[in-house]
């Protein structure tokens, strides 16, 4: 019989994927199936974008590319770091990866071990904890909690780092409660990493370009003294609607880019050509597309925030980025698995459990907005109808 190691045991998934495959399955059946589950913008790849990456194929860009990316690309984000984060990275610093969950890997890869401890948010991204335990290093969940507005808090953060913590996740905006840390929790913490040189932080800022209300994002690249241990995450996916395109990007300190070159050549040799050169266009392009899809976000947002709070039983705070709501669900006697799992089957309404994004996510719902108003609006009516009448099991 055969036998893998057991490291995959240990390995879980992102039940988004799940909740989409049954809601895609209830569809098929001729149900009408509202998905709020999936991280996706539901809008198209802007034009200009996709004609970039049609004319690379027909000049003939079909063959390898460098690991790290073609040097085009990794100019095109320096550049786009410059613009947005008023930072200079050399794009000898940047590697290209296919999505952000590459840069998750390597990252953990490279400091998860049997004895080592890694700090990640929670609720959180689930596939921090997954690598985290595939590794054999204990993950140690930070809690972001709906009394701090869903930012993290340097002070509880940093208690946690112990002389076994080896690298340290954070977040914002973030997924899935839509957080926004501001200016003063990100100094107060990055001051407060002055006493742990030892500790690497990987910032995961693909929401960065995200944020509403006057809320401004503040990139930890903006931080000279964690700069020789920052890994920077990043990618097209979001701000310009390109989930499929697998397109992502990390800034890596000089210390640990070789390995993650190496990574790369063992991993996935490269990312596809027309891919890479879409990307280009993209972060060189106009950005108007970005502001007309936030504004839209963020039109959204208010219309979701709005219809939870009139749910019984349901609260939400009014996230202040990325494209999800969470709301806590206490009220109505649900566990949060069960009520996702039921409004699916008999509402049909896809949502995500809080649990899935971790420990401390039980008594949560998330709900993506990245999904027309009209549906929006049909989801939480059926939510409605079905909190009014349907008790718990």
């Amino acid at each position: 019989m055969m036998q893998i190691v057991p490291a995959f045991g240990r390995i879980g998934e992102e039940n988004a994927f799940a909740v989409l495959a049954r809601a895609n399955a209830l569809a098929a059946e001729g149900r009408d199936v509202i998905n709020l589950g999936i991280g996706q913008p539901d809008m198209p790849t802007p034009a200009h974008i996709v004609e970039a990456g049609i004319k690379a194929l027909r000049d003939g860009h079909h063959g390898y590319t460098p690991a790290v990316g073609i040097p085009p690309l990794r100019e095109a984000v320096a550049r786009d770091i410059q613009r947005r984060h008023d930072v200079a990275v050399s794009p000898d610093a940047v590697l290209i990866v296919p999505g952000g969950k590459v840069t998750m890997f390597m990252a953990i890869l490279m400091f998860g071990e049997p004895g080592a401890e890694i700090l990640y948010p929670d609720p959180g991204f689930p596939i921090y904890r997954s690598m985290i335990e595939f590794t054999g290093a204990t993950p140690v969940p930070v809690p972001i909690r709906e009394a701090n507005g869903f930012a993290f808090s340097a002070e509880e953060t940093l208690g946690l780092i112990t002389p076994k913590t080896r690298l340290l996740i954070v977040n914002s905006p973030a997924n899935p409660t839509g957080g926004v840390t501001p200016k003063a929790e990100i100094d107060a913490l990055v001051a407060g990493l002055a006493a742990h040189p030892d500790v690497a932080v990987m910032s995961d800022e693909i929401y960065g370009t995200m944020t509403y209300d006057g809320q401004a994002h503040h990139s930890l690249l903006k931080y000279e003294s964690i700069r020789d241990r920052l890994i920077y995450l990043d990618g097209a996916s979001k701000s310009y609607a390109m989930t499929g395109w697998r397109l992502g990007w990390s800034v890596w300190p000089k210390p640990l880019y070789d390995a993650a070159r190496k990574l790369a050549v063992n991993a996935h040799s490269c990312v596809n050509a027309s891919t890479q050169w879409a990307g280009i266009s993209a972060l060189d392009g106009p950005q108007d597309c970005v502001a007309e899809m936030v504004a839209e976000f963020d039109r959204r947002r208010n219309i979701v925030v709005d219809g939870l709070n009139d749910l019984p039983g349901v609260s939400c705070i009014t996230p202040k980025g990325a494209f999800y709501a969470f709301p806590n669900i206490g009220k109505t006697g649900w566990k949060a698995k069960k009520l996702a799992a039921t409004l699916l089957e008999e509402a049909g309404v896809a949502v995500i459990g809080g649990p899935d994004f971790g420990v401390h996510g039980e008594g949560y719902l998330r709900l993506s907005y990245a999904n027309s108003a009209e549906n929006i609006l049909r989801a939480l009516e059926r939510m409605k109808t079905f909190l009014s009448e349907r008790k718990p099991d």
